[in-house]
């Protein structure tokens, strides 16, 4: 009768808690039991993992195997547990000795040649790992991702019968060379792609610095989506935290993560017919979604009164949070998802109000389609007006400022607000509105009747009063003055456009 002990991780969100894989050996007729609330794809592990030990030039005990994954409260998938499994037959075989075992923590699926192939999730477990204090033996395709952690030691291998040798000492593997790199993201795209537009790219700036959420009204081909797909280019580069915390979103869906790239900020484009789940995640086993993939990054939703008006509605709360809480009968799971949104649109159902193909009453109810209580989260409303013939030749030749200028002008504006309040103007509060975004007595009945004149609600007010400060950051000052409000207020075009139709 043998026993050993050997540690693994399951992925539950973007966590990875420990699991303890016990194997037993005892004599009686030869069977393979895998307890601990496996799933389909963990209970298939038993032929996975027979087939590998034999033809990795081990002999299969002809016992009575007992494999327990503890916590047994705790759901288990995926093929991650197969390598850990097969040591653990391994080890009560061979008898190896416990303190070899406890210092290392597995992760691999197992081909039946024995062959190590990747995983999802890698990041979330290196860093649990590495937490630990333990080392990290891993398929060698997922070392490059696991090594942006820094402290990780991480063993990289292709064949059970590598893991075998090294953990028995015939043979030590070399810990794994970080890839990782530090260099500032660079992109293919640039401000200067965009011919004219010049509302168009200061209103890009003002959300780059603050922040803020974008949309874009303008008949097609005025260049909308150019505008969008270039805010990534004038952000902020992420923290080291912010990047690691992206990356782990997208290693848990099996998306490739870069040690080279990685500071890339995420642009994601879903499609108009993309569903609620989609967007904010779930399914039985809850899974990020657009949102959360978009985590310190870009969401672009292109055609917005084309997605289903609750599908839209349910990004309202993330919008406000920053975080996704998926909630299902067996499982529970957050999702990070502090993702900047941006939205285009044409301004009537044919494209133009200008084209006289549509009534007032069909512009409203096409309109219509989004809620009020979503467009009182999105804090610039630009309008992307069609170029005229005549100018569009000047516009090709002048080119305007590149990303890496404006860029310039927003991290410094981005810096005034971490140092002042610790976090970007867009996400302060009710009380650090009232206390950072203090507006004189004339300045402030300035607003009021402004707001009441456009009728909007007491959100958008203070939105207004954000959009107003970041404003005036970019100009260094360090009170907000008339003409910061009165550039703020310009940037409420689908609010000006909704109360021009309603008074119609």
């Amino acid at each position: 009768m043998s026993l050993a002990i050997v540690y693994s991780r399951a992925s539950v969100g973007i966590d990875a808690p420990l699991i303890t894989v016990e194997v037993h050996l005892a004599n009686g007729l030869p069977c393979f039991n895998l307890v601990g609330l496996p799933e389909a794809s963990v209970r298939e592990a038993k032929d996975r993992v027979r087939s590998a030990i034999i033809n990795s030039g081990f002999e299969f005990p002809a016992k009575r195997i007992t494999v327990n994954l503890a916590p047994a409260d705790l759901p288990k998938e995926g093929g991650r547990f197969d390598l850990a499994i097969a040591i653990g037959i391994i080890a009560a075989t061979l008898n190896i000795p416990a303190p070899q075992l406890k210092q290392f923590e597995f992760a691999g699926e197992l081909a039946l040649s024995g062959e190590i192939r990747s995983i999802k999730g890698a990041l979330p477990f290196a860093y649990a790992t590495a937490q630990a204090n333990r080392k990290i033996i891993l398929p060698r395709d997922n070392a490059a991702e696991a090594s942006l952690i820094k402290q990780a030691q991480i063993i990289p291998v292709m064949q059970l019968l590598e893991v075998y040798n090294h953990i028995s000492g015939q043979n030590s593997l070399n810990l794994f060379d970080s890839l990782v790199t530090n260099q500032a993201a660079e992109y293919e795209q640039d401000l200067q792609d965009v011919v004219g537009q010049s509302a168009g790219k200061r209103a890009l700036e003002i959300a780059a610095a603050g922040s803020h959420n974008l949309l874009f009204t303008g008949p097609p081909g005025t260049g909308k989506t150019m505008l969008a797909s270039r805010l990534i280019t004038i952000l902020p580069d992420m923290t080291d935290e912010e990047a690691l915390a992206s990356a782990a979103i997208h290693s848990i869906v099996g998306k490739p993560v870069d040690p080279r790239t990685w500071k890339q900020r995420a642009f994601r484009h879903p499609h108009h017919t993309s569903s609620a789940v989609a967007l904010v995640g779930g399914g039985s086993i809850p899974r990020p979604g657009e949102i959360s993939l978009a985590h310190n990054g870009v969401l672009f939703l292109d055609e917005l009164p084309e997605f289903d008006r609750k599908v839209l509605d349910v990004l309202r709360e993330p919008l406000e949070s920053g975080v996704v809480n998926i909630s299902r009968a067996a499982r529970q799971a957050e999702f990070p998802a502090q993702f900047q949104l941006v939205a285009a649109m044409n301004p009537s159902p044919t494209g133009s109000l200008q084209d006289g193909r549509s009534s007032s009453e069909q512009v409203l109810r096409y309109l219509n389609r989004i809620s009020g209580p979503f467009l009182d989260r999105i804090d610039l409303q630009v309008d992307v007006p069609k170029l005229p013939t005549n100018e569009f030749s000047e516009q090709v030749t002048a080119r305007g400022e590149s990303s890496q200028v404006v860029r310039q002008r927003v991290v410094k504006a981005y810096h005034i607000q971490l140092k002042r309040a610790g976090k970007t103007n867009a996400h302060l509060g009710s009380k650090e509105v009232q206390t950072f975004c203090e507006l004189n007595k004339d300045d402030k009945q300035f607003l009021q009747h402004a707001v009441e004149h456009l009728g909007l609600s007491l959100r958008t007010y203070h939105r207004v009063l954000k959009v107003a400060r970041t404003i005036a950051d970019l100009a260094h000052q360090t009170n907000i003055q008339r003409p910061h409000l009165a550039e703020a207020l310009n940037y409420r075009a689908f609010d000006r456009m909704l109360a021009q139709l309603t008074n119609n």
